[in-house]
Formats: C-alpha cells, structure tokens, sequence
C-alpha cells in the first residue's frame, strides 16, 4: 500500500482552517501545505479571515506598544494598562469566535473582520 500524504482528507479544509488560527507560521503552513493543492470552500474562506485577523493583530500590536510607552512615560501608567488589557482582550475574544467556527466546520465570520475579509482576499 502506498502512504496517504494528503493532510485534509475528507475534512474539506477544516484542518487547514484550524491551523491557520494558530499564528501566522500556522497560516503559513496551512496555505502553503495543506491548502495549495487542495483548495476548499471552507479552508478558502478560514484562510482570508485569518489572514486578515494575524495582520490587524500585529499592526495593534505595534500602535498598542507605542501608546503603553506614551502613556506609561507620560505617568498614565494605569490607563495603559487598562487600554492594554482591554484591546488584548477584546482580539483574543474575536479569535475565540473565528476559532470555534473552524473547528466546528463553520464558515462563521469573525465580527468585525470576517466579511471584509471575504472582499480583501478573493483569490486565496
């Protein structure tokens, strides 16, 4: 018997939708290896909502980081803080929900991001 390669078989993309919630290296990984060759309605459409979550997550937070330092020299130690927690907070919740659509086999949007993502990335 010959080995059986390929990683989604008969998920529909389900896992590729799984990893790419993982970081950007799971996006990665999922596009490049598991949803290249065999490309799904389901893992097209987890693909581009991640894909657009990693981005908007690292460019917060690198604004993040630089209204803490402002606030945090300014002496609004506690109001960075607290803006830090709530902004970190609220990603984290709207990954939850991307998430649980994934590994549901849903094609749930993510509030917010998902929709948009859907117009942004049409090709992947």
């Amino acid at each position: 018997m010959e080995p059986n390669n390929n990683f989604s078989t008969g998920d529909d993309g389900k896992t590729a939708g799984i990893i790419s919630y993982l970081t950007i290296v799971g996006w990665l990984i999922a596009y490049f290896a598991m949803h290249q060759n065999n490309k799904t309605t389901l893992g097209s459409y987890q693909l581009r909502q991640t894909l657009l979550f990693h981005i908007i997550s690292i460019v917060v937070y690198y604004v993040l980081n630089m209204i803490f330092y402002s606030l945090f020299l300014s002496g609004g130690f506690w109001s960075a803080v607290s803006l830090n927690w709530i902004v970190r907070v609220v990603l984290f919740v709207l990954w939850l929900i991307g998430f649980l659509g994934a590994i549901n086999g849903e094609k749930k949007p993510i509030p917010l991001i998902g929709e948009r993502a859907q117009s942004i990335f049409p090709t992947i």
